[in-house]
C-alpha cells in the first residue's frame, strides 16, 4: 500500500511544470494572524402599524494562521471559529452558525522558480454544540463530534501568492466521518452504518457504527479577488469523490464571501454558503413528527457588519 501511495504522488506531480516565477527569500519567514470579530444585527416594533417581529442575532468569529515560509518549503496552519445565536419575540434562542474547523497543509517545491508544490494535507471539522431540526428541540439532529470530519492526503498545490490563487489535487485523499453519539449512530445519520434490529421483536441486534472511511479524490480552489477599493471577493471550492462507493458521486462544498471594509475596525460582509453531501440526509417536520427524508442542497446566506480586531 505504501507504494501505491508514493507511486500515485509522484505520477501527480511529474508532469506539472511551472510557468510563472516568483522570489521566496532563504531565510525562515512566520507568518502571524490573529482575527477576532463580532458581527451583530438588530430589529425592534412598538405599535408598528405595519407589523413584525423584534430580534437580535450576534456571531463572534475567529481566524488563527500560522504560516512557515522557507526556500523551498512551507507550512500553512489555519484555526477558524464561529458561532451565531438568535433570539425573536416568544421563540428561544436559537442557532444560526456553529463552526470550529482546523487545517494544516504541508508543500515542498524542487525549483524556487516553481508555483507548484509536493503536498500533504490534513483537515478536521466539527461543530461546538448541538443542532435542530427548528421548531422541535427535543431531540438533537447533530452534536460535537457528531458529525466530524478528517481528511487525510497527498497530491500536487499550486500556489499564486501575487494573484492570490491556490489550487490543490489530490489522487489519494482519506476521509473519515465520525458519529460518536450513538443514538445519532444507530440512525445512521452522516453515512454510517446504522444499527441492526429484530424485525418482529425490534430488539437491538447490533449497535450502528461511530465511524465511517471512504477513499477518494480530492480538489480544491482558493481565488481571492480585489473588485472595488475596500472590498474583496473571495471564493472557496472543495470537490470530493469516494473511490469505493458511488464514484463520481461529488460532494460538493462551496464559500463564497464579499468583505467591505468601513475603517480600521468596522468591516460588513455577505456570505454564501452551499454544501452538497449524498450521506447526509435531511430532516423535515411533517405532522409534528421529524422525519428523514433524502439528500438536499444545503444552502445558507449571511450578511453582516460587525468589528474586528487584529491581535
Amino acid at each position: 500500500m505504501k507504494h501505491v501511495l508514493l507511486f500515485a504522488l509522484l505520477l501527480s506531480v511529474t508532469s506539472l511544470s511551472a510557468q510563472d516565477q516568483i522570489q521566496t527569500p532563504d531565510s525562515t519567514r512566520w507568518e502571524k494572524k490573529n482575527i477576532v470579530g463580532f458581527d451583530i444585527s438588530e430589529i425592534a416594533f412598538v405599535n408598528w402599524n405595519a407589523g413584525g417581529v423584534s430580534s437580535v442575532s450576534g456571531l463572534l468569529k475567529g481566524d488563527f494562521v500560522r504560516r512557515l515560509n522557507l526556500s523551498k518549503s512551507k507550512w500553512g496552519n489555519e484555526l477558524t471559529v464561529r458561532y451565531g445565536m438568535n433570539k425573536q419575540d416568544g421563540v428561544e434562542w436559537r442557532k444560526t452558525d456553529d463552526v470550529f474547523r482546523f487545517e494544516s497543509n504541508f508543500g515542498y517545491r524542487r525549483d524556487t522558480a516553481s508555483f507548484w508544490y509536493h503536498s500533504a494535507r490534513f483537515s478536521f471539522a466539527t461543530q461546538f454544540t448541538e443542532g435542530f431540526a427548528y421548531p422541535n428541540t427535543e431531540r438533537a439532529i447533530s452534536k460535537a463530534f457528531a458529525p466530524a470530519y478528517i481528511f487525510l492526503g497527498v497530491g500536487a498545490e499550486y500556489s499564486n501568492k501575487p494573484r492570490r490563487i491556490n489550487l490543490y489535487l489530490s489522487p489519494l485523499t482519506m476521509k473519515n466521518t465520525l458519529v460518536l453519539d450513538q443514538r445519532l449512530a444507530n440512525q445512521g445519520a452522516f453515512g454510517v452504518t446504522p444499527a441492526k434490529y429484530d424485525i418482529v421483536t425490534g430488539d437491538l441486534i447490533s449497535e450502528g457504527s461511530r465511524s465511517r472511511t471512504e477513499l477518494g479524490m480530492l480538489a480544491t480552489g482558493h481565488v481571492k479577488s480585489d473588485i472595488y477599493k475596500n472590498m474583496t471577493l473571495e471564493n472557496k471550492l472543495s470537490l470530493y469523490t469516494d473511490y469505493i462507493n458511488n464514484f463520481g458521486n461529488i460532494d460538493v462544498d462551496w464559500q463564497m464571501a464579499l468583505n467591505m471594509v468601513v475603517n480600521e475596525y468596522v468591516k460588513a460582509n455577505v456570505g454564501l454558503h452551499v454544501i452538497y453531501d449524498h450521506d447526509i440526509k435531511a430532516k423535515e417536520e411533517i405532522d409534528g413528527q421529524q422525519v428523514t427524508v433524502g439528500p438536499k442542497i444545503q444552502l445558507k446566506q449571511t450578511l453582516g457588519i460587525g468589528v474586528v480586531f487584529n491581535i
